[in-house]
């Protein structure tokens, strides 16, 4: 079953690989993307020598890279004999993964087809494979079972839409979540999923989500005085950002909201940030457009003086068009609006937000953190609006009431504090699976289980 499994998910993606060079071509020449660790793609990722053992840890993009930080630093002071590996798919992601973990330890992940893996697996000799919350392949799962390697998923989700996909392939599904190892997952709504999907009961735990242990409760960030400096950013008004936003309608949605409520609250500072950086340039001309100056943070950076001829021409929006910024417009935030929630594209990460203690507003499409979204609603940290035209109304009711921002601040830090945990619990299972018994004591390490 495997060998024909293989080839079959081989022949696959040869066909999907056909459909899709058009736009990789695309993307590489016009948007500057997958240009990078092509040698890495085919299985080429760092040689280890030395009988050190090794942990493979893929998180697919930025937000799991994120994710999986506080849990790599845990498995790091637990394991110190371990050695960790990080692989990602996005620029992004391979980027952040690098200035955490450094350039020796940091590749992209390979095709999963599989001479490629097979190829990385030999290369690497992993002891352990965490996929960060549903990087489920068959090539790579088979392979790993076949070397003996076992293959966890923490911080596992699957959101309805996924479910359903899967289920299409019905018995290959269950097959192919079967060779999984054990499954840690952010609730238990996202473990019956699992279950459903063919993992056995056993294998199953509800841990919690790693978000909430990697959202740092705090109020300041380093130079977020500068950044609110060089953009002209007043710090003594209300300031709206929006954050990840993910199409038009969203942020056209977002300037006509702020263009109703500046009619009551003059002072009112709007910042838009894209979640996509080739989509930078295609905002800023949408800002234009709704007849407002874009003032660009790529423009502006620490130590400008401002954009205060822009100021006096006409009214500004704050494009925040780098990367690694968006702590620090929320910091600087007075309300929060989380995109990708008002179109269907799974929402943006609503813990750090909350981490922050700043109220948040989010559109009706939460799945990719729908538990986080009623935890925080359910506790009045966080308001939901069913349309794109009650956005306006539910901020201004925010801002014209004092006690009840000052209330959904607090609510937030409090709910971010009564979810952390993950991380330990997950740290202790993979202690687990390698044989080493973990130690919940300040600057203790794992020791070998006792036969």
């Amino acid at each position: 079953m495997n060998y024909l499994l293989r080839w079959a998910a081989n022949i696959g993606y040869v066909l999907a690989g056909l459909v899709f060079l058009p736009i990789a071509l695309y993307r590489m020449i016009f948007e500057q993307r997958y240009r990078r660790g092509w040698e890495n793609r085919f299985g080429i990722v760092p040689k280890r020598y030395g009988e050190r053992p090794a942990i493979w840890v893929h998180a697919v993009s930025m937000g799991e890279v994120n994710a999986a930080k506080p849990m790599i630093e845990k498995i790091c002071r637990q394991l110190p004999m371990h050695e960790v590996f990080v692989s990602t798919n996005t620029d992004t992601g391979y980027n952040r993964a690098v200035s955490l973990f450094g350039a020796e330890h940091v590749f992209f992940s390979p095709f999963d087809f599989s001479f490629c893996v097979s190829r990385a697996i030999e290369r690497l000799r992993p002891a352990l494979i965490i996929l960060m919350e549903l990087e489920v392949w068959p090539n790579l799962l088979s392979l790993a079972n076949e070397k003996q390697v076992p293959v966890m998923v923490a911080n596992g989700r699957i959101t309805e839409r996924s479910s359903r996909r899967y289920g299409l392939l019905g018995p290959i599904t269950r097959y192919i979540f079967r060779q999984l190892t054990m499954v840690l997952t952010q609730d238990e709504i996202y473990l019956n999923r699992f279950a459903q999907m063919g993992v056995e009961r056993h294998k199953l735990v509800a841990t919690g989500s790693l978000k909430w242990d990697g959202a740092m409760i705090g109020e300041t960030v380093p130079s977020q005085e500068s950044l609110a400096k060089a953009m002209g950013i007043d710090t003594n008004s209300p300031l709206l950002v929006a954050g990840s936003t993910g199409d038009d309608m969203e942020e056209e949605t977002v300037i006509r909201c702020y263009q109703q409520l500046r009619s009551r609250w003059s002072d009112l500072q709007l910042a838009i940030i894209p979640r996509k950086p080739e989509r930078f340039d295609h905002v800023a001309k949408l800002i234009s457009s709704r007849g407002f100056h874009a003032v660009r943070r790529s423009e502006f950076p620490d130590g400008s003086e401002g954009p205060g001829r822009f100021v006096a021409a006409r009214p500004v929006v704050q494009l925040g068009d780098t990367m690694g910024e968006l702590r620090k417009f929320y910091t600087l935030s007075t309300i929060v609006f989380v995109g990708r929630t008002l179109v269907p594209m799974g929402g943006s990460d609503v813990m750090e937000v909350a981490a922050l203690g700043k109220p948040i507003v989010v559109g009706p499409h939460v799945d990719n953190f729908a538990d986080a979204v009623q935890k925080l609603i359910s506790s009045g940290a966080a308001v939901m609006v069913d349309s794109p035209e009650k956005l306006a109304s539910a901020i201004g009711q925010i801002l014209e009431d004092k006690v009840k921002l000052r209330n959904m601040s607090q609510a937030a830090k409090d709910v971010v504090v009564s979810n952390q945990g993950a991380t330990m619990k997950t740290v202790g299972y993979v202690c687990k699976l390698l044989g080493m018994e973990y130690d919940a004591s300040e600057n203790a390490i794992a020791t070998p289980k006792m036969m």
